[in-house]
C-alpha cells in the first residue's frame, strides 16, 4: 500500500500484540483479492474478536470495498482499543478525506502524530490535508471576489501541488512547467527531425495530458473531453464508438450544475510511445459523488498523447 493519505495509505503490517496469524489475510489484500482478505479476516476474528491485527486488516479491506461506515467503526473501536497505535487514526484519515471531510481527517492524523511523534507517514498525509484546506480557501475567496488573481494563482498552485504529491520527483518537475490545468504545448509544425525528448519530459507531458482532461470533463466541454480519446480507443463494452460518443456528450456537456473531477495518486508508467496512468479519480455532481480506480493507456500518435484504453475498478 501507498503512504499518502488520499491514496488508502499504510503499511498492512503494523507493530501490535500478536494474537492470530493475519499473514494468510494480508497476502490477500496485497494481492487485492478484498472480498476473500473480509471473509478471512472475520473467521479469524470468530475465534480471536480482540485481534488487533485482524481488524486492522478488516478495515482495509471494508475500505478498498466502498464500505467506509464499517471501516470507521472498524478503525475507531481499534482507537478505542488500542489508543497507542498511530495506524488507525491514519487509515480514518483515509476515509474521511475520501469523502471530503478534511477537519476530521487532520484531527485524526493529529491524533496519529500525537501517539507517535516519528510516523513519517501522518506527517506526510497531513501535508496533503492542509493542501486541501488551503485548496478550499482559495476557492472560497475567488467565489466571494471572482477578481481575486493572488488567490487564483495560489489555488492553481496547490491543486498542483496535490495533483503530483504522489511522486516527489514530479512535484519538482511540475514546478518548472505549465500549470496543471494547462494543456501541453505541441512541438512546433516546422521542426525538423526532433530529438527524442528526456523520459522525464514524456512523463510530464502525460501528466499534463491526463490532468486537461480532467479539466474539460469537469468544465462539461463535451467536445474537449472526447478530443482526448484516440481513434483507436477500446469502447467498454463493446459498442460502437458513434453510440459511445453519443452518451458520453449527454453525460458529460449535459450534466446539470457544477461537477468536479480530482484525480489523487497520478502514477504513470512508460514504454516508449505508451503511457499506463493509475489513478484514484473523485467525482462529485449535485446528486451523483464515486470514487473509484482508474487506468487509462495512452499512446502518442503524432504530435499527442491520445487515451487508447480507459479501465475502471473499484
Amino acid at each position: 500500500m501507498l503512504r499518502r493519505l488520499l491514496a488508502l495509505a499504510v503499511a498492512t503490517s503494523i507493530t501490535l500484540p500478536a494474537f492470530a496469524d493475519a499473514s494468510a489475510v494480508q497476502e490477500l489484500v496485497k494481492q487485492g483479492q478484498y472480498e476473500s482478505a473480509l471473509a478471512e479476516a472475520e473467521s479469524g476474528l470468530a475465534d480471536q474478536p480482540k485481534d488487533p491485527e485482524l481488524r486492522f486488516l478488516k478495515g482495509l479491506a471494508l475500505t478498498e470495498l466502498g464500505r467506509r461506515s464499517e471501516a470507521i467503526e472498524v478503525f475507531q473501536n481499534l482507537t478505542a482499543d488500542y489508543p497507542e497505535l498511530p495506524e488507525p487514526y491514519n487509515n480514518l484519515a483515509v476515509i474521511y478525506a475520501q469523502q471530503k471531510e478534511f477537519d476530521k481527517a487532520r484531527s485524526a492524523l493529529e491524533m496519529a502524530i500525537r501517539t507517535h511523534p516519528a510516523y513519517a507517514t501522518a506527517h506526510e498525509n497531513l501535508g496533503d490535508i492542509y493542501s486541501r484546506l488551503a485548496s478550499q480557501a482559495y476557492s472560497k475567496a475567488l467565489q466571494l471576489d471572482s477578481g481575486n488573481a493572488v488567490a487564483e494563482a495560489k489555488l492553481a498552485l496547490v491543486r498542483q501541488l496535490v495533483s503530483t504529491a504522489a511522486d516527489p520527483s514530479a512535484a519538482m518537475a511540475a514546478a518548472r512547467a505549465e500549470p496543471v490545468a494547462a494543456a501541453p504545448v505541441a512541438a512546433a509544425a516546422t521542426a525538423p527531425t526532433p530529438n527524442p525528448a528526456p523520459a522525464g519530459d514524456a512523463e510530464q507531458r502525460v501528466r499534463s495530458r491526463v490532468a486537461a482532461w480532467a479539466k474539460a470533463w469537469a468544465s462539461k466541454d463535451a467536445e474537449a473531453y472526447l478530443s482526448f480519446y484516440a481513434p483507436t480507443f477500446a469502447v467498454p463494452g463493446g459498442r460502437s464508438r458513434s453510440a459511445w460518443e453519443a452518451e458520453r456528450r449527454q453525460r458529460v456537456g449535459g450534466k446539470p450544475g457544477k461537477i468536479t473531477v480530482e484525480l489523487e495518486d497520478v502514477r504513470v508508467k512508460m514504454r516508449g510511445d505508451t503511457a499506463t496512468v493509475d489513478f484514484r479519480q473523485h467525482y462529485n455532481s449535485y446528486n451523483f459523488d464515486a470514487s473509484a480506480h482508474k487506468t487509462l493507456e495512452l499512446i502518442h500518435d503524432g504530435d499527442q498523447w491520445h487515451i487508447r484504453r480507459e479501465v475502471v475498478s473499484g
